[in-house]
């Protein structure tokens, strides 16, 4: 029973972690400017980061802005949604039980199932009005993994 509940507050944390990353959907993080390097990195920090880093490797053109924006404003109000309820739960996770451990998992996990979506729901037409090239850049850099630096570029 112990080594079960260790192995859900693994599974849980990871989920915060990637969560958060997303934006993670987007999300996930690149190399920071050097004067965000002196500062704290705040998850605002890293979408923002993440919004430049995938305009750049995507090759938005200037055509596509309007569609990128919507993409973009996805990222950012997910990092909104999941910011909160990973530093609440990282704040609390040496006095919660195991019900509300779980039930901070499952709020977690929840937002970022829906920022999934609202980026999935962004992503498509951006991505329909992509040149081959693009899309076969898009593809990759989602294939190998949103946070992870990819070779297409």
């Amino acid at each position: 029973m112990r080594q079960d509940m260790l192995s859900i507050r693994r599974a849980s944390v990871r989920a915060a972690a990637v969560g958060a990353s997303i934006t993670t959907i987007a999300l996930g993080s690149g190399p920071l400017l050097a004067a965000q390097a002196a500062a704290p990195v705040t998850g605002a920090d890293r979408v923002e980061t993440r919004i430049h880093d995938m305009h750049a490797t995507l090759k938005i053109s200037a055509d596509q802005e309007n569609q990128w924006g919507q993409v973009a404003q996805v990222m950012r109000d997910t990092e909104k949604t999941m910011e909160p309820l990973v530093k609440d739960r990282q704040s609390n996770a040496k006095t919660m039980n195991a019900v509300d451990d779980l039930k901070s998992y499952v709020e977690i996990t929840r937002a970022h199932a829906q920022g999934a979506e609202n980026f999935a729901t962004a992503f498509e037409p951006l991505y329909a009005a992509m040149t081959a090239d693009q899309k076969k850049g898009a593809d990759t850099l989602f294939r190998n993994g949103i946070g992870k630096k990819s070779k297409a570029k």
